[in-house]
């Protein structure tokens, strides 16, 4: 016989309630997805390294073009919470301060996968297509590939195409500057 059993569900307004009053740890790596507080992968160096070559080459291309928001949360729909490596955010003269920025808000996302990339593949790519996310790249360090998702709709991206070392990648929108792999992964 098989057992229900029930879980318990919380909204963002109810999970950053518990973030305020030090229900977790400062430290804890956490997000909501779907109502659900799941556990991150631990961060390792090569992950690290990728995430601060980005946050680093972004702000010499883009300058105040954009907000770069690492290792931040974006609200999203269906009560998601998600805290993805790299956010390239429309420029917002406060930088959030007087709001948390929403899907609507991405230029681009960015995730660096290495043990999570079955995770951010099948389950946090889909939902940031279902909020809108226009593009969407899972930067996968066993392979040294970028994987591009463009097209969001309600059942994931319509478009992916992966780039190699020794191909660059237009970054999305306005902000017409090209990046090149090689320079992703050093």
């Amino acid at each position: 016989m098989a057992v229900e059993i029930a879980r318990r569900r919380f909204t963002i307004e109810e999970f950053e309630q518990m973030i305020r009053a030090g229900v977790f740890e400062e430290d804890e790596r956490i997000e909501l997805i779907e109502g659900e507080i799941v556990e991150m992968a631990a961060i390792e160096l090569p992950h690290m390294v990728c995430v601060a070559r980005l946050q680093s080459m972004f702000h010499e291309m883009l300058g105040r073009n954009a907000i770069i928001w690492v290792q931040n949360a974006i609200r999203m729909p269906h009560n998601s919470r998600p805290q993805p490596d790299v956010v390239l955010l429309k420029g917002r003269d406060d930088f959030y301060a007087g709001k948390h920025p929403t899907a609507e808000d991405v230029v681009l996302l960015i995730e660096v996968a290495d043990s999570s990339l079955r995770y951010d593949r099948k389950i946090k790519a889909p939902r940031y297509a279902k909020a809108g996310i226009p593009e969407v790249w899972i930067v996968n360090l066993s392979k040294d590939i970028v994987e591009v998702y463009t097209s969001p709709g309600e059942s994931g991206y319509e478009n992916v195409r992966r780039a190699g070392r020794s191909e660059s990648l237009p970054l999305p929108g306005s902000l017409n500057v090209t990046i090149s792999v090689d320079d992703i992964f050093g």
